[in-house]
């Protein structure tokens, strides 16, 4: 039996049978009253958020920021004790996630995000077009999951919460049980800024366990989910989500292998800058990256994958998030070395407990034709496995065989054809890199952090100003009085936001 313990933006607990008081646990079941209090709280809040306006939920969002910002020397030093990620990279995480929460609210105020759309009454179309205004509300109150390898950027604050927050959307979040104890003081924080700022009462809410995670899918009042996760996880929930009498949209991100092309030119130019870049990048925190390049093609008989070794030296074990990604982290490698087409080229396959050590293991794109299910499944930590290729249109195949992917990168010199490359790379990700390396992510406009399956679940990005998109939809008003209107719509542009006017791009 585990507990499950709700937090709402006024900082309580909501439980069953008992006054609601901060830290109370209860019986984690579907449908609890601890998740129907929380969801029937955000779904309250609603009421008022669906009417607020961009300047208040900026201010909802920067008060957030401030208050991690404040809570620094609180907060890393606990993420670390339980994700074991170090105080450095952990101290730029945070920062990470303060800086999106900030990123939204100026977004929101800016205005593009709503996509408003006016079209004046035209009586020479076919048919005639009457006065059509449009654009992009929120979808109500949201799901949202931490997840393990990010417990700040992508867990109780991070992009998830503060898209669907800055569209004006409630959140419920579940936290993951690789934090705990920072995920609950997280939410506390979150919760005690919001209502010092004036957010309604349910705006924010947080619940543990893994069955109060299904209730939640399951939930009739949450209109979306986001999560980041294992691929077997999710997709048991969103099967949840589609089963559903009213199915929601379910926003997952789930499984990449990341492939990396590096062409014959670019070995020959710079072979060991790119066999140092790829070691950092694989390594980097474990491994524990969605981005991680697993899958690296290079020219046969290039000896990269030895270049590659050279630069890890005596690989030394690191603690990784938990026992459980661990371990199937070692069962991973172990499938692989057990594999009759694959070498291993540095790095011990048996790993040890809690723990994940570098391998770099190699192969050849006839066996990942042979054998794709097995070779090129995402072994989730710090390991790679070169595919060395004789023609760049084997390499190419093989990628493809791949399937969806976040990211995919192509190494290549000034000059060389690369319309073949990108034909097949942009189709299997949602990212393609011409240099460098996909682990690191940047929260920007122009960011795409999804691809197709079973990358992510949908097409949307769960990273940068359009990840937003995911908790709006749109609402048309035909014919509606001035007064009648959100003011995005009016026909003065009070709020001097950027909208398209009879076809025209206007901007204020």
């Amino acid at each position: 039996m585990t507990t499950d313990t709700a937090t709402t933006a006024s900082g309580t607990s909501a439980t069953s049978g008992t006054s609601a008081t901060p830290g109370t646990s209860i019986t984690d079941a579907a449908g609890s009253p601890s998740v129907d209090e929380t969801a029937a709280a955000a779904r309250r809040a609603f009421a008022t958020t669906v009417a607020s306006t961009a300047a208040e939920r900026a201010a909802w969002l920067t008060a957030v920021a401030d208050a991690l910002d404040s809570a620094h020397d609180e907060l890393v030093p606990l993420a670390d004790e339980e994700s074991h990620l170090g105080t450095t990279r952990l101290t730029g995480e945070l920062a990470r996630t303060t800086s999106q929460l900030r990123l939204f609210a100026r977004a929101i105020v800016e205005g593009s995000y709503l996509e408003a759309t006016i079209d004046h009454p035209d009586a020479t179309t076919i048919p005639p077009t009457p006065d059509l205004r449009r654009m992009l509300r929120p979808l109500g109150p949201v799901a949202v999951f931490g997840a393990s390898n990010f417990p700040f950027a992508f867990s109780v604050a991070g992009g998830d919460t503060a898209s669907a927050l800055a569209t004006g959307c409630p959140v419920v979040v579940k936290g993951h049980s690789a934090h705990p104890r920072l995920s609950r003081r997280t939410a506390e924080i979150v919760a005690d800024a919001l209502a010092a700022a004036g957010a309604p009462e349910g705006v924010f809410g947080h619940v543990e366990g893994r069955a109060a995670g299904v209730a939640l899918v399951q939930h009739p009042e949450i209109r979306a989910v986001g999560f980041t996760g294992s691929l077997h996880g999710g997709r048991v929930l969103f099967d949840l989500a589609s089963a559903r009498p009213d199915p929601i949209p379910f926003y997952g991100e789930l499984s990449a292998v990341n492939p990396v092309l590096i062409t014959p030119a670019a070995v020959e130019a710079r072979a060991d800058d790119l066999a140092s870049g790829l070691a950092g990048s694989f390594t980097l925190g474990a491994g524990q990256f969605c981005t991680n390049p697993g899958v690296v093609f290079v020219p046969a008989g290039s000896g990269f994958a030895e270049l590659v070794a050279a630069q890890l030296g005596q690989p030394g074990a690191v603690p990784m998030l938990t026992d459980g990604i661990a371990a199937a982290f070692a069962d991973g490698i172990a499938g692989l070395a057990r594999h009759e087409d694959v070498t291993i080229v540095a790095g011990d396959p048996a790993q040890q407990p809690g723990t994940g050590s570098a391998v770099v293991l190699s192969t050849t794109t006839s066996a990942v034709l042979a054998d794709p299910g097995a070779l090129l499944a995402e072994c989730f930590g710090p390991a790679t496995l070169i595919v060395e290729y004789t023609d760049v249109d084997d390499a190419l195949t093989a990628i493809h065989a791949i399937g969806g992917s976040l990211t995919a990168t192509v190494h290549a010199e000034a000059g060389e054809d690369l319309a073949g490359i990108l034909a097949v790379l942009t189709e299997i990700a949602g990212r393609v890199l011409f240099a460098g390396w996909p682990t690191g992510v940047a929260v920007s406009w122009a960011q795409q952090h999804g691809g197709p399956w079973p990358s992510t679940t949908t097409i949307h990005t769960s990273v940068g100003v359009t990840a937003m998109r995911r908790f709006l939809r749109p609402v048309a008003y035909q014919e509606a009085p001035d007064a009648a209107l959100p003011a995005e719509l009016r026909e003065d542009n009070p709020l001097g936001i950027p909208r398209r006017v009879d076809g025209v791009l206007a901007l204020p």
